[in-house]
């Protein structure tokens, strides 16, 4: 899908001595939409930037569009390889491919702006000789027209901007004494370069847009269309900060996250499909996501209903996927077993899991004969008068049980407590802890199913000889 331009784009052009006149730009009649995200290397991903790349991504997506990734590395005291990497893993764990940039190249590069220099000296010498630039002190400013300004944004509508107080809106510096550059200069010029037909972002940024428009116009380029997205804000209404909890992309992989839960949930941090869906396959926002359907409001950041989206997810997604997604835990913590081995006992806590991190204490007892025994579950459970004979008892009637299958262990189970006229729980309750070590855990006859009959035997008797003291 492309987007429809007008043949000629009128726009300001002012003359270094802020008369006004009107000029024309050629324009193309029609290009495909070009989006990008231009995050500084500061060592890590925030909620907020990842959102915007998200909202880029799926704008380039809906529209058969490009996703561009640049990097604004021109703080160079600021920039490190180990930073730059952080992006690149947070952006590809949710899912965030791009279409040049960086490791993906492309006929606009360089995406480094500290590999921009020529381009950028280009640019300034083009303002300095038209005489929209002069020096201050070192510092060289860019003239502002004294003029008002109206930005016509996709979300926020058209907003007006009043240059005409030079102690409200000075001059913008765009190069500093020491001969590096400011945002706003190298913003513009990489947008220019890299052809973007659109600026999707924060709305903190607003108030630059007509800065950059005056740019745009001393360039004599056409400006891109812009969209500036609600901000990300706490509960309090506060904004969000990258010392609030779940405001680091890193902190959802640690945590042990899906990237396809995260994704749905950050998608709805200020979009919405306009109705009452909430679990949405990535296809689905990518066919239904429109501009039109950003909220002006701000975004309401809320970590239990993020957890509440990760729940979901890894209940309906399939054992395959869930499998890829633990695996990784699992070595971590030292279990390794084939898939065979793995399925059966991981389906048996699947609906309970929030995050992955928790699957290997919820099933380690599975894959170890050594397994430890929580103190308060047996002083609760193994310790009454009587409980390890009910033990043996249970060992006794489990040997002929056949099949060993979840219904049949039930079923023998209940028939011995009425033969011995005692309560199923006197040997629920010490079973479960025989075998698990633990008080709580999945449906005990399917744990004893999936265990096996021999294994489930013979940690009821050592458990009984371990006890017995």
């Amino acid at each position: 899908m492309s987007i429809k331009l007008p043949d000629q784009k009128q726009v300001l052009n002012f003359t270094s001595q802020g008369a006004s006149r009107y000029a024309t730009f050629p324009s193309p009649m029609s290009a495909p939409v070009r989006v990008r995200f231009a995050p500084s290397p500061t060592g890590y991903l925030h909620v907020g930037g990842a959102r915007t790349a998200l909202f880029n991504w799926l704008y380039a997506r809906h529209h058969g569009g490009k996703f561009i990734l640049r990097i604004e590395d021109t703080d160079r005291a600021r920039h490190n390889e180990d930073a730059v990497q952080v992006i690149y893993d947070g952006l590809r764990w949710l899912g965030l491919d791009w279409d040049e940039g960086p490791q993906a190249g492309g006929e606009c590069g360089p995406y480094f702006q500290s590999e921009r220099e020529a381009i950028y000296q280009r640019y300034f010498d083009q303002l300095n000789a038209a005489g929209h630039l002069y020096d201050d002190g070192g510092a060289w400013r860019f003239r502002f027209q004294r003029e008002v300004v109206e930005v016509d944004d996709l979300i926020c509508g058209k907003v007006a901007f009043d240059f005409g107080n030079i102690e409200i809106m000075p001059d913008m510096t765009i190069r500093r004494p020491d001969g590096s550059w400011i945002f706003h200069f190298v913003n513009v010029v990489d947008d220019i370069e890299m052809q973007m037909t659109h600026v999707i972002r924060g709305e903190d940024h607003l108030s630059n847009t007509p800065k950059h428009i005056q740019l745009y116009q001393a360039l004599g380029a056409a400006p891109p269309r812009f969209g500036h997205i609600p901000l990300i804000l706490n509960k309090d209404g506060s904004k969000m900060s990258k010392r609030d909890q779940g405001a680091s992309i890193t902190s959802y992989i640690e945590a042990g996250y899906a990237p396809e839960a995260v994704l749905n949930y950050f998608c709805l941090l200020g979009w919405s499909p306009k109705d009452d869906s909430e679990i949405l396959p990535r296809e689905e926002i990518v066919a239904r996501f429109d501009l039109a359907n950003v909220n002006r409001k701000g975004a309401q950041f809320d970590l239990a209903k993020c957890d509440w989206f990760n729940s979901q997810y890894i209940q309906q997604m399939p054992m395959s996927r869930y499998l890829e997604l633990v695996q990784p835990w699992l070595e971590k913590a030292g279990i390794y077993a084939d898939a065979a081995a793995l399925e059966p006992v991981l389906a048996l806590e699947k609906m309970k899991v929030t995050h992955l991190r928790e699957v290997p204490d919820r099933i380690s007892f599975f894959f170890t004969e050594d397994y430890a025994f929580d103190p308060a579950a047996v002083e609760k459970s193994l310790r009454n008068p009587g409980t390890l004979e009910r033990l043996a008892q249970l060992s006794e009637a489990y040997a002929s049980v056949t099949p060993f299958d979840a219904p049949t262990i039930e079923a023998k189970l209940k028939e011995l407590a009425t033969t011995l006229a005692v309560k199923p729980a006197e040997f629920i309750h010490p079973a479960r802890v025989a075998v698990s070590g633990r008080s709580v855990g999945p449906s005990l006859y399917h744990m004893l199913e999936v265990l096996g009959r021999d294994r489930v035997l013979a940690r009821l008797q050592r458990t009984r000889e371990r006890f017995a003291a």
